[in-house]
């Protein structure tokens, strides 16, 4: 979730094509749009919102795979969005950190119940903050009451002026160590990228490698997604890519492509609708995590009454959100925004059945336009995952 987003949160409370892999004979549906029709719609739908590009792959259980597209990735050329483009992960890395920290508490590297003070002596503290009393786990949950302070731009003033700006860890946690905690640690939710900043932090004590080397050490390279790439402090994105834009209001639609993460070291990811797939599948598959630590990850709380905005119904557990399904049960997710990149992906309990839909602006001056987006691209997430099958035609 950006700072953007939260500051709004904060103050407010065409035509799609079609790809498909494996094609096969097209079944007749009793009623309806065939899952694939389904997704074109969808697709469709987001765009006709007033979004400049998206794109969405859906992994049905036998691997299969079906791609839609719909709109522009350049509003000045007209060239039509690739169906393997690069965006910004952005927050949906968290879900990336996470799965680090359950692997070294796996390995008795750190644990759960560590203290940040443990870990990081002395650096939260102050106006109320007490790294003694604040643990590891609640990092992971956004229970640890820390506020969240993060550079974040409104305005296409703020863009062009904050779009180069680097800052270091430390940097961003003074920021949030100069305002009292929100509430008592393990007392409430509130989202805190400020908590996956320190998680960050911890993981480069613990190994003495930086969080983004062991994300590739551990997961990438052994899933073999080279298409999910740290970007570190470059503004720019590897090609193919949609550009990215950022609607701040009526007539102020900006290229906001160019820029680089605040929180660089850890959510500089950039990746594709098919590897972001593939990391969430082999995720619940249990092929990163032991059973208890995957456990763990899935025990989730309550988000907060302006979160539930965005996720209604949504419950968090340590870097993975858990939202319920029209059609019974829940699947699990993490969605991602910044910079003009919005992503919302899903995979089911058992990681057989996904979806990944990114959208190439982000339509952030006010919470209706928020709102509205964030349920076109749920929407999408939940017919994919609660179809009876992917015909392909």
């Amino acid at each position: 979730m950006t700072s953007t987003l939260r500051k709004h949160l904060a103050t407010a409370l065409g035509v799609a094509t079609l790809l498909a892999a494996d094609v096969g004979a097209a079944v007749a549906q009793p009623a309806g749009p065939s899952p694939v029709e389904q997704l074109r719609q969808d697709t469709a739908a987001i765009h006709a919102l007033g979004i400049s590009g998206v794109q969405a792959r859906v992994i049905a259980p036998d691997g299969r795979q079906s791609v839609a597209t719909s709109g522009t990735a350049d509003l000045t050329t007209g060239r039509p969005v690739p169906s393997d483009g690069y965006f910004r992960m952005a927050s949906t890395s968290k879900t990336l950190v996470a799965t680090v920290v359950l692997q070294l508490e796996a390995e008795s590297r750190l644990s759960l119940d560590d203290t940040v003070d443990h870990w990081l002596p002395g650096v939260v503290r102050d106006n109320g903050n007490d790294g003694s009393r604040i643990t590891v786990r609640q990092l992971l949950q956004h229970t640890s009451g820390i506020h969240d302070d993060l550079p974040g731009y409104t305005t296409p003033e703020e863009y062009y002026q904050q779009r180069h700006d680097v800052y270091d860890p430390g940097q961003l946690v003074a920021r949030a160590m100069a305002h009292a905690p929100d509430f008592p640690p393990g007392e409430g939710w509130t989202y805190s990228n400020t908590g996956y900043v320190l998680l960050g932090m911890i993981i480069q004590k613990a190994t003495g490698h930086p969080a983004h080397q062991e994300i590739e050490d551990r997961i990438l390279r052994p899933l073999g997604l080279d298409h999910t790439r740290w970007a570190g402090t470059s503004p720019a994105l590897p090609r193919p890519h949609a550009q990215a834009y950022q609607l701040f209001g009526p007539g102020s639609r900006v290229d906001v492509t160019e820029q680089i993460p605040v929180d660089y070291e850890n959510l500089s990811f950039v990746t594709t609708t098919r590897d972001e797939n593939g990391f969430l599948r082999a995720l619940l598959a249990g092929r990163l995590l032991p059973a208890r630590q995957l456990a763990e990850m899935k025990r989730t709380v309550p988000v907060s009454a302006e979160v539930q905005q965005l996720w209604p119904g949504g419950r968090y557990g340590l870097g993975l959100v858990e939202r319920p399904l029209s059609c019974a049960g829940t699947y699990w997710s993490h969605e991602g925004g910044d910079g003009g990149y919005i992503t919302l992906n899903g995979v089911t309990d058992d990681g057989r059945r996904s979806a990944v839909v990114s959208m190439s602006e982000a339509r952030g001056d006010t919470l209706e336009h928020i709102v509205d987006q964030e349920n076109a691209a749920s929407a999408l997430i939940d017919h994919a995952l609660c179809a009876p099958g992917l015909q392909h035609r």
